[in-house]
């Protein structure tokens, strides 16, 4: 009886073996000449620039020494560069004689732009020069494609085995299942259905594995017609938020919410508010805090409205908002409301600079200050996080609301939630660094702090190897089932969603009221009382140890000491706003920066010049945005950090496509700003030569560089990161929404007596 499933489907198997590797062959050779061709196109645009500059000039030196740089890719073989009438100019050493003026054939379909060399086949494309609106002639690359048939054989071998393995496991399934009573039959149907949901392999295996099963009754269809639907949608989304296939804005995310999510209401939970009331001599005035986390999610709420829950520490905040403590805001255009929840002096020491920030802050920050961990702070960061669950409860106008709880002050908070409103959707970002396992083992209180965190339904973090951290502490200390492929990890019978998200900012828009580029420099060297063409750095951080303000400083005196020519040509303007001034390690490390700046500005002053000026006071966002504007260099040398949105906002503001960002390697934005001059902090020469290079790196090179991190930097917006969250939510709620559907319809089946 088996030889009759297994003969058959080995017959099958083999004739699927038979027509699809050379349909497969074919296909992943249309997607390596697309890739080719869009490829080549990406080199002739970065070539273009330069070659319009020497080809006029006949500059053969120069062109041959473009071309060779370019070559030095490994799959570049060659480039020459044709006249218009077929002439081959200049060429690269190893360019083929053979090839000569090489042109696109009218007709070859697929394979016209591939060609047979006896080192193998390559790719060849042309592209013209165009000056002005005349063309200086075309360029011919010559791409390496033995790398296509080498990955060709290995995915013929992975497809046979895997075909091999499939058969064994479906010969396998279909015997067992052709035995299998009703009841067990359902039971098996489930299963496969849920491990729809959470695949452990590729899409290949999800699609067989329903296939090889015996045909489900009809009351069954509508069940698993939902499945598969959210299943594909789930892939597709995946591919569509992976590329550049389109812009996230702020009306998006908006038609996200009212889609996927039937316009829920948003509670956003953090510490930090995002506007302070405070008394002045001339009344109250308003002010944003310098807080990457605000200004990223700040962006968010003004496009989903909602209501933001955050701690009062305003001296007038008081006094500004209605009876339930709401204060709408933004001030000049209201979109959201502001719930302030009011701490006694107590409750902000024990919670906030104790547990807060003298244990979670340097525990999770690999800055070299020892973490200190006190019963009285836990105590009062228990009791403050309940206060702020009792406030998203009482804000919740449904048992269903999505909560967006921000950073380590409310580790505790997801749980407590969870236990009032069992339905909400808890998405928990933790937008500091997460340790490892080993060094987050000191915290007395680390089985509390992962159970309050996996009450999430999602729980985010900024890069791949923070979140792997997580899901090895919670497997070092907790009794949970985690599955790394699909990111989740069971635990108390609910399951957390555990990805990493790279957090940025909201794109700014055009304002005409702006000042350009060049009005910023004027204004900002006129008010430093510098000369025109005196060059700037700027550093913009909370006056903080793990954002290597003193390592910037001593790669600022290190580069003055190897160019002596830069002293009194340069000036590093640091803007540092004050933070956890109560503080004995801020104190100390306040005083320690202070004395390092007056040592340099004695060495390196003279008269009115000083090399770095430090700026130890609040600045708001139309400040920074001429500083940035106005500066040669912005350097951010975190000693370690989540993400650092300092870098991302100094490429917002350079619209001109100028300036360079000096980036160290242990901030979260080192992964995806590639074109920035990567260093490590620690290193000081490292640093004084980035610095220096910075301040002399051609225009040219600057645009290049400057270019293709603000495209980055503009798709992946604030509104792509909440985006991709939301919509992850939004697939999880609708799989709790089947897996209810199901157990309804096996409760009904068993009050029945058919199951």
């Amino acid at each position: 009886m088996s030889l009759r499933f297994i003969l058959p489907l080995a017959l099958v198997l083999g004739l699927f073996a038979y027509i699809v590797v050379p349909l497969l062959d074919n296909i992943t050779l249309r997607w390596y000449v697309r890739d080719l061709d869009s490829r080549a196109e990406l080199l002739a645009g970065t070539l273009r620039p330069s070659l319009t500059e020497y080809l006029p000039a006949q500059d053969a030196t120069r062109v041959k020494e473009l071309f060779q740089g370019a070559t030095r890719d490994e799959r570049l073989i060659a480039i020459g560069f044709c006249d218009n009438a077929g002439h081959l100019l200049y060429q690269s050493a190893q360019y083929p004689t053979s090839i000569g003026c090489w042109s696109t054939p009218p007709t070859g379909g697929l394979y016209k732009s591939l060609a047979q060399l006896p080192q193998g086949q390559v790719h060849l494309s042309e592209t013209p020069v165009m000056q002005d609106a005349s063309q200086l002639g075309r360029l011919v690359l010559v791409q390496d494609m033995s790398f296509v048939e080498r990955r060709n054989t290995d995915t013929k071998r992975f497809i046979f085995a895997f075909l091999a393995v499939l058969a064994v496991l479906i010969s396998l399934m279909t015997v067992f299942v052709a035995h299998l009573s009703w009841r067990g039959w359902l039971s098996a149907v489930k299963d496969i259905l849920r491990g729809e949901l959470l695949p452990k392999s590729n899409g290949a295996v999800a699609a067989a594995a329903p296939a090889a099963a015996p045909a489900p009754p009809p009351e069954m269809q509508p069940l698993i017609g939902d499945l598969r639907e959210l299943l594909q949608e789930y892939h597709l989304e995946r591919q569509g938020d992976n590329g550049w296939s389109s812009d996230w804005t702020p009306d998006k995310l908006r038609g996200l919410l009212e889609a996927d999510l039937a316009g829920d209401q948003v509670l956003v939970v953090s510490n930090r508010e995002p506007y302070i009331h405070t008394k002045t001599d001339t009344g109250i005035a308003v002010q944003r805090p310098a807080s990457g986390l605000v200004t990223a999610v700040e962006a968010v709420m003004r496009a989903c409205s909602g209501t933001w829950i955050a701690h009062g520490a305003g001296s007038a905040d008081r006094e500004t908002v209605d009876k339930l403590d709401h204060v709408p805001v933004p001030p000049d255009n209201p979109s959201y409301t502001l719930r302030r929840v009011w701490l006694t002096e107590e409750e902000e020491q024990g919670y906030y600079y104790g547990f807060a920030n003298e244990g979670m802050w340097p525990l999770c920050h690999i800055a070299h200050v020892r973490p200190v961990f006190r019963s009285s702070d836990w105590e009062q960061y228990v009791k403050v996080n309940r206060r702020f669950a009792d406030a998203v409860i009482a804000e919740a106008k449904t048992d269903n609301p999505v909560v967006l709880v921000q950073d380590y002050h409310f580790a505790l908070l997801p749980r407590m939630v969870r236990e009032a409103l069992p339905k909400a959707t808890i998405i928990t970002f933790w937008h500091i660094p997460w340790p490892n396992s080993e060094s987050f083992g000191i915290c007395p209180w680390r089985e509390e702090i992962l159970d309050g965190l996996l009450g999430s339904t999602i729980l985010g973090f900024h890069t791949p190897f923070h979140r792997k951290n997580f899901l090895e502490t919670v497997d070092r200390y907790l009794e949970t089932r985690i599955e790394p492929e699909a990111s989740t990890i069971s635990y108390g019978g609910e399951m957390t969603q555990v990805e990493d998200y790279p957090i940025s900012i909201a794109w700014p828009e055009d304002d005409p009221a702006q000042p350009d580029v060049a009005t910023c420099r004027a204004q900002i060297r006129s008010e430093l009382g510098v000369a025109q063409d005196h060059l700037l750095g700027i550093g913009v951080d909370r006056l903080d140890y793990t954002k290597g303000i003193v390592e910037r400083f001593q790669a600022v005196e290190r580069m003055l000491e190897q160019q002596p020519g830069m002293v009194g040509n340069f000036t590093f303007v640091q803007i540092a706003a004050p933070s956890r001034a109560s503080l004995d390690e801020y104190q100390s490390f306040d005083a320690r920066v202070r004395k390092m700046v007056e040592r340099i500005n004695r060495r390196f002053g003279s008269g009115d010049y000083v090399p770095i000026l430090l700026k130890a006071e609040h600045h708001g966002q139309d400040d920074l945005q001429r500083y940035f504007r106005a500066s040669e260099v912005c350097m951010v040398t975190s000693l370690h950090d989540g993400m650092n949105l300092v870098a991302k906002e100094f490429i917002a503001a350079r619209d001109d496509e100028l300036g360079v960002l000096v980036l160290s390697q242990f901030t979260g934005a080192a992964r995806e700003l590639h074109e920035a001059l990567i260093i490590n902090p620690y290193h000081i020469e490292q640093g004084a030569d980035a610095l220096y290079r910075a301040l002399v790196m051609p225009p040219v090179e600057q645009r290049e560089r400057m270019k293709s991190m603000r495209a980055r930097v503009k798709h992946f917006n604030v509104y792509r990161w909440a985006g991709r969250m939301l919509l992850d939510a939004a697939r999880l709620r609708q799989r709790d929404k089947v897996m209810t559907k199901i157990d309804a319809h096996s409760r009904i089946k068993r009050r029945k007596g058919m199951i």
